[in-house]
């Protein structure tokens, strides 16, 4: 982690200073634009960007690593701590990476045309060898932060489902089947990319675009479980953070549907699918909404407010035991929602899959 962070600190500036007319540059490239207007690829991009920055394991990660390294609710500000700086750190050298490939590919043939990590080191090579040799260096580190978490999220959720002990606190003696999966998940993602001839660009952009279509399904999941009293107690998400999730989860589904609807119909308008799906998603809340505050107003179901607790008293918290939990019950409403995710979920997949081998054979 602190070779890719300094690497990023040293490649960001390299990048423009090496230039001679460096302040062009940086207006050039810090300025979000998008090449050809809103098409059904860029769309893709843009949810592949998103899939790669806020991707569905990172929330099954972020609860399996904290209960990994035994933290309690006494520690919790020094988690959202550790957090937060963990999202700025990648959030920053992910936008060096992005802004360095611009660079390597302005004033080229290449620009426009880049296809994988690869091509845009031996274009910044072309330009300065010490540029080349540190992107390079960023990218091998990345790699392995990314094959190590992304592996050991899919471990510890084998381990959660098949009921096998799995932690980093145990030797392998202690976990065998936990560090089995691990090593054979490493060796399996190698294997693919040491293929001959492997599309690596297509495949890592419809791979993150895949990640993208999925977050919204984990995302309403998880707001429903960070609703739930019984499970969270005094630390259910507070109103503006489901405000802030909603928004989130409601545009996810904006470009995952204006990508599905441009993938069936490709003579489509991007940019007006977008602006009228984005109409309906804020007019569908709305009325949602309304009618579930209506509904609880009938049927007498107002929360209650939580009882208050001292700091003292939230830092001691603790969940019951999943056996005393009450089964979940949901409304008809609801199961009618889920039920249309889980065929948005399917949908959205055979068509990413379609739209993959379309870019992969064009």
């Amino acid at each position: 982690m602190l070779l890719f962070i300094a690497s990023s600190l040293v490649l960001f500036p390299l990048a423009f200073l090496s230039h001679p007319d460096y302040g062009a540059t940086v207006r050039h490239l810090v300025v979000p634009t998008i090449q050809g207007g809103v098409t059904s690829g860029a769309i893709l991009l843009i949810i592949a960007i998103v899939g790669t920055t806020v991707a569905p394991w990172q929330l099954f990660f972020q609860q399996s690593n904290v209960v990994d390294k035994r933290i309690t609710p006494r520690f919790i500000n020094h988690e959202r701590a550790d957090t937060f700086l963990g999202s700025v750190v990648v959030v920053v050298g992910a936008g060096a990476l992005m802004i360095a490939g611009a660079y390597a590919a302005r004033g080229t043939a290449l620009a426009g045309h880049l296809t994988d990590a690869l091509a845009v080191a031996r274009a910044l090579g072309h330009k300065d060898a010490v540029l080349g040799t540190l992107f390079a260096i960023v990218l091998l580190d990345a790699s392995i932060i990314g094959a190590g978490a992304v592996t050991l999220s899919t471990s510890y959720a084998i381990g959660d489902f098949f009921g096998l002990k799995h932690s980093l606190h145990r030797s392998f003696r202690d976990a065998p089947g936990f560090y089995t999966i691990f090593a054979g998940l490493v060796v399996l993602a190698a294997g693919i990319v040491l293929i001959p001839g492997a599309p690596l660009g297509v495949v890592t952009e419809a791979v993150q675009a895949l990640a993208g279509l999925l977050l919204p399904s984990a995302s309403v999941f998880l707001l429903l479980l960070c609703n739930d009293r019984e499970v969270l107690g005094p630390w259910v998400n507070r109103v503006w953070l489901n405000v802030a999730a909603t928004v989130i989860i409601a545009t996810l589904l904006m470009l995952s549907g204006t990508l599905m609807a441009t993938t069936m119909f490709p003579r489509l308008n991007a940019a007006r699918i977008a602006v009228w799906l984005s109409v309906a998603l804020v007019a569908g809340l709305a009325a949602a909404g309304i009618a579930l505050r209506i509904s609880r107003k009938t049927r007498g179901q107002v929360a209650a407010p939580p009882p208050r607790m001292s700091r003292e008293q939230r830092s001691q918290w603790r969940m019951p035991p999943l056996a005393l939990l009450k089964p979940v019950t949901w409304s008809p409403a609801l199961k009618l929602a889920m039920l249309a995710l889980r065929g948005y979920l399917v949908i959205a997949v055979l068509l990413l899959l379609i739209k993959a081998i379309q870019l992969g054979t064009g």
